[in-house]
């Protein structure tokens, strides 16, 4: 037994000996296999920094660098915007868009806190689909002309152009800083009676989107655009939702939101007190649902057109505005257009829609002109198929509570009223309705009562239908 365990002893040490360098090699093994993934991920992190650097600019803040720049996301800052109001971060804000513009769902951020100044800029497409512009911050333009280099476009600020799925969102503000551009001798106020001055009268609209789909803008504040606020030109599938727009009730040509040659659009849940119209609907427009606005006080409310300036074509169809508030307006709902021109407007409802003290709660002016010398045309752009439901308040009794002023030669039809009632802000007189060459009729009784509007078919002589044009 003795000489058995002799034996055994040189045979533990070896298997001790062989299971310790096994151990060992496979520590080895272990840790090189972990330095062999460590330095695959650094090579990735470097490879990473290497590919972002080729959009960003060689100074970068250093606030937003002190971590390393997350996939996709797009800070301002960490492009060269200084963000104190006064520093031109025009630069910044074009170098974040062309690195996110490659990048899909890619997002520009602009943090609170901060106040940035750019130029007028046309940030252009195509870009990867879900690009989303998060303003958190303030954004502005430089104040007024004088501030406004002579080599820039005075017609407009910032330009979105042939951008797919994009979202400008956020709880950030757009200051417009249009004050001193209200203010130009051009504009309306600044004669007496609403008469003009001679002087340079470009203004620039605030924000454009031109040859654009599926676009998304929401949650946004804008206050004191110089012209227009947000513009939609040539686009399709445009959804609005939740904007804060205010400019004073005198400022000219500040409409909330003008929409043109353009489909498929939804605007819901904004509030728009300015100087102009809440939302236009201009040419070439069709498929539009508006729900729940408040316009007002000031402007002039929701308008379709003006249309068919300069004997122009101009077609426009499938509109609904529903659930709303017309408050201290020049106009409630309106559809507007100028003598000469031709094509259509059809199929048009104002549904539940509340009026607060409101100058022409209901007009369709096919006499629209901003001067006194308009002279007649035969030719109109038609109007026909038009709802009007479940519509009350005040009005302001400077202006009959109903307006249809229809061309001579080419009358309204099909004008359907129901469930109105409209009362006199002051006083207790109630105004009679006004009509001109219009055709419809009454659903229920209505406050006051119609009985100017023409029954039936217009005669032949005026069978004319501008439909055609349209198709």
């Amino acid at each position: 037994m003795a000489s058995l365990s002799t034996s055994a002893a040189p045979l533990s040490l070896l298997v001790i000996f062989y299971m310790t360098t096994a151990l060992f090699m496979s520590s080895h093994v272990v840790t090189a296999r972990y330095h062999h993934h460590g330095h695959r991920g650094h090579h990735n992190k470097k490879q990473h920094k290497h590919n972002s650097h080729i959009s960003y600019p060689p100074s970068i803040s250093p606030e937003p660098s002190d971590s390393p720049v997350d996939i996709g996301f797009y800070d301002v800052r960490s492009f060269g915007a200084q963000g104190d109001g006064i520093a031109d971060d025009t630069e910044a804000f074009k170098a974040a868009w062309d690195a996110a513009c490659q990048v899909e769902s890619a997002v520009i951020h602009v943090p609170v806190g901060y106040s940035f100044m750019i130029q007028s800029t046309i940030f252009t497409g195509p870009c990867q689909n879900g690009l989303v512009f998060q303003l958190e911050g303030s954004i502005m333009p430089p104040d007024g002309p004088e501030s406004w280099p002579s080599n820039n476009s005075k017609r407009q600020w910032l330009v979105f152009y042939r951008v797919n799925e994009l979202s400008l969102q956020g709880g950030g503000v757009i200051d417009g800083r249009g004050e001193e551009w209200w203010n130009l001798p051009c504009k309306p106020h600044k004669g007496p009676n609403g008469s003009t001055l001679p002087g340079p009268c470009d203004s620039p609209i605030a924000i454009r989107f031109f040859m654009s789909s599926n676009l998304t803008v929401q949650g946004i504040k804008m206050k004191n655009s110089p012209q227009f606020n947000f513009r939609f030109d040539n686009c399709k599938n445009v959804h609005i939702e939740s904007l804060h727009i205010t400019a004073p009730a005198w400022s000219p040509n500040t409409d909330g939101i003008h929409i043109e040659q353009t489909s498929n659009v939804e605007i819901y849940d904004s509030l728009i007190s300015n100087g102009d119209d809440c939302v236009s609907i201009g040419a070439g427009c069709y498929d539009v649902d508006i729900r729940n606005l408040t316009c007002g006080p000031g402007g002039h409310g929701i308008s379709i057109g003006s249309l068919g300036n300069h004997n122009s074509r101009a077609c426009v169809s499938n509109i609904t505005v529903r659930d709303s508030v017309i408050k201290g307006s020049d106009n409630g709902v309106r559809i507007k257009t100028w003598q000469g021109g031709y094509g259509a407007v059809s199929g048009v409802s104002f549904l539940n829609i509340h009026m607060d003290n409101v100058r022409n709660p209901i007009i369709i002016d096919q006499f629209y002109c901003l001067s006194k010398d308009c002279s007649n045309h035969t030719s109109a752009v038609s109007v026909s198929d038009i709802e009007y439901s479940s519509i009350k308040g005040t009005y302001d009794i400077r202006s009959p509570p109903m307006h249809f002023a229809c061309s001579d030669t080419i009358p309204c039809t099909n004008i359907t009223l129901s469930d109105i009632e409209l009362l006199p802000a002051q006083g207790d007189l109630v105004l009679d309705p006004f009509c001109w060459n219009a055709y419809g009729g009454q659903e229920t009784l209505i406050i006051p009562p119609i009985f100017c509007l023409l029954e039936g078919n217009p005669p032949a002589v005026f069978a004319r239908n501008d439909l055609g044009y349209c198709s």
